[in-house]
């Protein structure tokens, strides 16, 4: 156990070990020769149906790596798009208004009605002559009056009604109308979007190393379903010595030797930590400190694309 604080890094053992070896190859930083790992995530609780392509194999960006079952997630889809065509044709109904047959059937309501007025107001005013006579009771008057001033408000109704088809929809009925076919068509394209996903595709160029569920399997939210080693070229990640911290920086070309090849391959380093793998708090006394290791990366020319993952790599430090 190390006395507290310390700060750790999963590779701070390999840079702890490297540092013995700095005494014996100079200027030499040591590390392996890697590559982006990109792993591809599965977005839904389902069955893997389809994997087209091999372990192994270089793919370019947007190449279909595995497929999920789509069926449950195709059904919620076709609902939100036969939702949004409610919404649409809702707001096309408000727009365009009342039909001519519709304006023509109200205005032969407000006819009726008047019609039906003046058929009224003439029966009224017999029984009221009548009335006057003596001739008929005040209940068949009353009963007179009553029929007239509905047929005055089954008129009144029926122009209304008219004028209501004439003028056509509210605007806030067409704005609420618009805000309904905005918001299906926005859950439209969410569900579209978490089709997509189920298919699972290359982020970038790579090769494909491994695809870790077997076909049929239900495979669980937020699990890697395929893995790729990202990029045409690798590069080296090393360990730098703290006596040679300040001499690496980032965009320096540096000299790589590979394990298995007999000539030098020039790098440029396109990264490397500000903070060391491995500090224990007395590991920064005078005697102790030149065995911090910070880890940076290397990139290699394209030229190189073909050396595999994993090999040792040391590289010349200025």
């Amino acid at each position: 156990m190390f006395p507290l604080p310390f700060r750790a890094t999963p590779l701070f053992a390999a840079g702890f070990l490297l540092a013995g070896c700095f005494g014996e190859d100079g200027n030499v930083a040591l590390g392996t020769i890697e590559r982006d790992r990109v792993a591809l995530t599965a977005t839904a609780n389902e069955i893997l149906v389809d994997l087209p392509v091999a372990q192994g194999t270089f793919v370019e960006a947007g190449t279909i790596l595995a497929q999920l079952d789509p069926t449950q997630q195709q059904a919620v889809v076709n609902q939100a798009r036969a939702e949004m065509q409610k919404s649409k044709a809702n707001l096309d109904k408000l727009v365009n208004g009342s039909r001519p047959e519709e304006i023509a059937q109200a205005r032969a309501s407000v006819a009726s009605a008047r019609a039906n007025l003046l058929n009224a107001e003439a029966s009224f005013e017999r029984y009221d002559d009548l009335t006057t006579r003596g001739t008929t009771s005040q209940a068949q008057l009353d009963s007179a009056r009553a029929s007239r001033d509905a047929a005055a408000a089954s008129l009144d109704g029926a122009r209304e009604n008219l004028k209501e088809l004439e003028i056509g929809s509210r605007e806030e009925d067409i704005q609420i109308a618009r805000a309904e076919l905005a918001a299906a068509a926005a859950n439209l394209e969410t569900q579209e979007t978490i089709l997509s996903d189920l298919t699972i595709t290359a982020s970038r160029n790579g090769v494909l190393d491994s695809l870790p569920w077997n076909l049929g399997e239900r495979v669980t939210v937020g699990s890697p379903v395929a893995v790729m080693l990202a990029g045409s070229a690798p590069y080296a990640r090393i360990y730098v010595p703290e006596p040679y911290r300040v001499k690496v920086k980032e965009g320096d070309s540096l000299e790589v030797r590979i394990d298995g090849l007999d000539a030098t391959i020039e790098g440029e380093v396109r990264w490397i930590s500000s903070d060391p793998s491995f500090t224990p708090y007395y590991a920064l006394n005078q005697s102790e400190r030149a065995r911090l290791m910070y880890v940076a990366e290397i990139q290699l020319p394209d030229s190189a694309s073909d050396l595999p993952n994993g090999v040792p790599a040391q590289v010349v430090l200025p």
